[in-house]
């Protein structure tokens, strides 16, 4: 009989669950249409049928076969000019970006081709939780540097300059943030540029939610002009066109890393879906009015909740990213698991506990504005209720 145990990656074995999943399971299993789920980090919107109808028609036209490794010429190009016109990047399709399977395949393209076993990367918590088991998986060292409440949960630059040791080598910028809706301005990222100076310090800014930003414009650590030669930066079409289950993402950064890192890709996936990229040409050329169509509806549901949270008696500061509130639950007396096991059992109301962010994301939970105004009236009522009895 096989040890299966022992013909498994201790660095695989060694990982926990995504503590996301549980209450996912838990909701699933309920068979309750009333419930309700604040919990799931996706669009509500359907993509916009002018990309959907592209995607349909490079399918009618029978365009069905490989792209290059890299993706297609035109939609490189077309994303270098969206980068230019939306947020002032400059990149060259021809070695300066390349299309992956999701923003996620370019996070985990970017840990793998700079970490070495040993390498120290420091990961800002609470995050999204790919980045630490990703790092562990390529031998590296995650260090997790917990950021504060009180400083709205951005890296400030003397927390970075306190985690940096001689094996630094990657510094993970999670901004606008998963789960607290966080953003880093272009004074903060000055104060960051000024500790990395005279560094070999790489930063992967994953920017997936840079198009939801609200009241201020988004800043990539890559237009700071002395971040911009260690940045790479990742992105996608998730989040800003609706576009989750077309799994398309991108990587811009310097030619030399992108080179290594296309090698993994080559070998690992060949090219991204075919269809997805005929899709995204068309998101990216006509695609900024959805953008903005979806960006104000998340921004009035966004203080919609707000103003709830404030009215039930719940804690929060202003998020300016993303769409995700990440109200404080202390005041309850119950760990972050116990709140958010005890609401979808008792109220058929989910949201996830902090604590599955990383350090400091406990005593919060997260909770996703991208549901519908009467989904989000009905779960705050519901909570409401759910305080009272504690």
């Amino acid at each position: 009989m096989i040890d299966y145990e022992s013909v498994m990656s201790s660095s695989v074995r060694s990982l926990q669950p995504s503590g996301i999943r549980k209450f996912f399971d838990i909701l699933e299993n309920m068979h309750d249409p009333s419930a309700i789920s604040l919990g799931i980090g996706e669009p509500d919107f359907v993509t916009p049928w002018h990309i959907r109808e592209a995607g349909i028609y490079s399918l009618e036209q029978g365009f069905t076969k490989y792209t290059g490794n890299a993706g297609m010429k035109k939609l490189r190009e077309e994303i270098c000019r969206y980068l230019m016109r939306r947020f002032a990047l400059r990149y060259d399709p021809a070695g300066q970006i390349f299309v992956t399977v999701g923003g996620s395949e370019a996070i985990d393209l970017c840990i793998r081709t700079l970490v070495e076993p040993g390498d120290e990367v420091i990961v800002p918590v609470p995050s999204f939780v790919c980045y630490g088991p990703l790092v562990t998986m390529s031998r590296g060292v995650p260090v997790y540097l917990e950021t504060k409440e009180e400083n709205e949960f951005r890296l400030t630059a003397e927390e970075l300059r306190a985690a940096i040791t001689p094996k630094t080598k990657l510094l993970i910028f999670p901004f606008p943030n998963n789960p607290t809706g966080a953003v880093m301005e272009r004074q903060d990222l000055e104060e960051i540029a000024e500790v990395l100076r005279g560094t070999d310090i790489m930063i992967l800014s994953d920017e997936i939610y840079s198009e939801l930003s609200y009241g201020i414009h988004h800043t990539s650590p890559a237009n700071i002009p002395e971040l911009y030669e260690k940045t790479l930066v990742v992105n996608g079409f998730s989040k800003a066109y609706a576009m989750t289950g077309w799994r398309l993402g991108y990587v811009c950064g310097p030619k030399p890393i992108l080179g290594q890192m296309l090698k993994i890709h080559q070998y690992g996936i060949m090219s991204a879906p075919t269809t997805s990229q005929y899709a995204a040409i068309e998101a990216m050329k006509a695609g900024d009015e959805d953008i903005e169509m979806m960006r104000e509806s998340y921004d009035k549901r966004r203080k919609l909740m707000l103003k709830r949270l404030y009215e039930i008696g719940l804690s929060c500061f202003e998020p300016k990213g993303a769409f995700y509130m990440f109200p404080s639950i202390k005041s309850t007396g119950l760990s972050s698991d116990e709140f958010s096991t005890r609401l979808l059992k008792e109220e058929k109301v989910a949201v996830i506990p902090g604590s599955a962010f990383g350090a400091g994301g406990e005593g919060f939970v997260r909770m996703c504005y991208a549901s519908s105004v009467a989904n989000i009236e009905t779960a705050l009522d519901r909570m409401g209720r759910f305080l009272e009895r504690l």
